[in-house]
Protein backbone atom coordinates (compact mmCIF):
# COMPACT_ATOMS: atom_id res chain seq x y z
CA UNK A 1 0.00 0.00 0.00
CA UNK A 2 1.11 3.52 -0.63
CA UNK A 3 0.43 6.71 1.25
CA UNK A 4 -0.85 9.44 -1.01
CA UNK A 5 0.26 12.85 0.16
CA UNK A 6 1.01 16.25 -1.24
CA UNK A 7 3.50 18.81 -0.07
CA UNK A 8 0.66 20.50 1.81
CA UNK A 9 -0.38 17.43 3.81
CA UNK A 10 0.08 17.98 7.54
CA UNK A 11 2.82 16.00 9.23
CA UNK A 12 0.38 14.69 11.83
CA UNK A 13 -1.89 13.29 9.12
CA UNK A 14 1.02 11.56 7.38
CA UNK A 15 2.15 9.99 10.67
CA UNK A 16 -1.38 8.67 11.32
CA UNK A 17 -1.58 7.21 7.82
CA UNK A 18 1.71 5.38 8.37
CA UNK A 19 0.41 3.98 11.67
CA UNK A 20 -2.81 2.90 9.93
CA UNK A 21 -0.88 0.96 7.32
CA UNK A 22 1.21 -0.82 9.97
CA UNK A 23 -1.92 -1.78 11.87
CA UNK A 24 -3.84 -2.92 8.79
CA UNK A 25 -1.02 -5.29 7.79
CA UNK A 26 -1.65 -7.24 10.98
CA UNK A 27 -5.36 -6.67 11.73
CA UNK A 28 -7.56 -8.44 9.20
CA UNK A 29 -11.25 -9.16 9.71
CA UNK A 30 -12.84 -12.40 8.55
CA UNK A 31 -16.33 -13.82 8.53
CA UNK A 32 -15.71 -15.61 11.86
CA UNK A 33 -13.92 -12.64 13.44
CA UNK A 34 -14.71 -9.32 11.73
CA UNK A 35 -12.85 -6.07 12.35
CA UNK A 36 -14.23 -3.38 14.68
CA UNK A 37 -12.95 -0.17 13.12
CA UNK A 38 -13.40 3.25 14.70
CA UNK A 39 -13.10 6.81 13.49
CA UNK A 40 -13.16 9.82 15.73
CA UNK A 41 -13.52 13.42 14.74
CA UNK A 42 -13.84 16.48 16.91
CA UNK A 43 -17.64 16.37 16.85
CA UNK A 44 -18.59 12.72 16.25
CA UNK A 45 -17.48 9.13 16.75
CA UNK A 46 -18.13 6.29 14.31
CA UNK A 47 -17.70 2.54 14.82
CA UNK A 48 -18.32 -0.23 12.32
CA UNK A 49 -17.84 -3.98 12.15
CA UNK A 50 -16.33 -4.96 8.80
CA UNK A 51 -15.83 -8.32 7.08
CA UNK A 52 -12.66 -7.76 5.05
CA UNK A 53 -13.06 -10.97 3.04
CA UNK A 54 -16.16 -9.59 1.29
CA UNK A 55 -15.51 -5.90 1.97
CA UNK A 56 -18.88 -5.31 3.59
CA UNK A 57 -19.93 -3.43 6.69
CA UNK A 58 -21.96 -5.75 8.89
CA UNK A 59 -22.87 -3.36 11.72
CA UNK A 60 -22.36 0.36 12.26
CA UNK A 61 -23.11 2.91 14.98
CA UNK A 62 -22.25 6.57 15.40
CA UNK A 63 -23.19 9.61 17.39
CA UNK A 64 -25.21 10.75 14.37
CA UNK A 65 -27.67 7.84 14.33
CA UNK A 66 -27.87 6.86 18.01
CA UNK A 67 -30.60 8.57 20.03
CA UNK A 68 -29.61 10.27 23.28
CA UNK A 69 -25.90 10.44 22.44
CA UNK A 70 -24.44 13.84 21.63
CA UNK A 71 -20.88 15.00 21.25
CA UNK A 72 -17.70 13.00 21.09
CA UNK A 73 -16.62 12.85 24.72
CA UNK A 74 -15.74 9.71 26.69
CA UNK A 75 -19.34 9.09 27.78
CA UNK A 76 -20.58 9.28 24.20
CA UNK A 77 -17.80 6.93 23.07
CA UNK A 78 -18.70 4.40 25.73
CA UNK A 79 -22.35 4.59 24.64
CA UNK A 80 -21.36 4.05 20.98
CA UNK A 81 -19.26 1.04 22.01
CA UNK A 82 -22.25 -0.45 23.82
CA UNK A 83 -24.54 0.29 20.89
CA UNK A 84 -22.27 -1.30 18.27
CA UNK A 85 -21.85 -4.34 20.53
CA UNK A 86 -25.61 -4.65 20.95
CA UNK A 87 -26.13 -4.48 17.18
CA UNK A 88 -23.32 -6.98 16.56
CA UNK A 89 -24.70 -9.45 19.12
CA UNK A 90 -28.07 -9.09 17.36
CA UNK A 91 -26.37 -10.49 14.23
CA UNK A 92 -24.60 -13.28 16.20
CA UNK A 93 -21.18 -11.62 16.10
CA UNK A 94 -19.42 -12.21 19.42
CA UNK A 95 -15.69 -12.08 18.57
CA UNK A 96 -14.07 -9.17 16.73
CA UNK A 97 -10.61 -7.79 16.02
CA UNK A 98 -10.15 -4.23 17.28
CA UNK A 99 -8.75 -1.71 14.78
CA UNK A 100 -7.82 1.54 16.51
CA UNK A 101 -7.27 3.12 13.07
CA UNK A 102 -3.99 4.84 13.90
CA UNK A 103 -5.23 6.51 17.08
CA UNK A 104 -3.57 5.96 20.44
CA UNK A 105 -5.36 3.47 22.68
CA UNK A 106 -6.21 6.13 25.24
CA UNK A 107 -9.12 8.37 26.17
CA UNK A 108 -12.05 8.17 23.76
CA UNK A 109 -10.70 5.14 21.88
CA UNK A 110 -10.24 3.21 25.12
CA UNK A 111 -13.71 4.27 26.34
CA UNK A 112 -15.29 2.93 23.15
CA UNK A 113 -13.41 -0.37 23.45
CA UNK A 114 -14.33 -0.76 27.12
CA UNK A 115 -17.98 -0.01 26.34
CA UNK A 116 -18.02 -2.69 23.63
CA UNK A 117 -16.38 -5.23 25.95
CA UNK A 118 -18.80 -4.37 28.71
CA UNK A 119 -21.76 -5.00 26.40
CA UNK A 120 -20.50 -8.46 25.44
CA UNK A 121 -18.05 -8.26 22.53
CA UNK A 122 -14.81 -10.20 22.92
CA UNK A 123 -11.47 -8.94 21.62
Amino acid sequence: MRIRTTKHTATKAVAREKKKLKIRKKVIGSAERPRLCIFRSTKHVYAQVIDDATGTTLVAASTLDTDGVKGANKDACAAIGKEVAKRALGKNIKNVVFDRNGYLYHGRVKALADGAREAGLEF
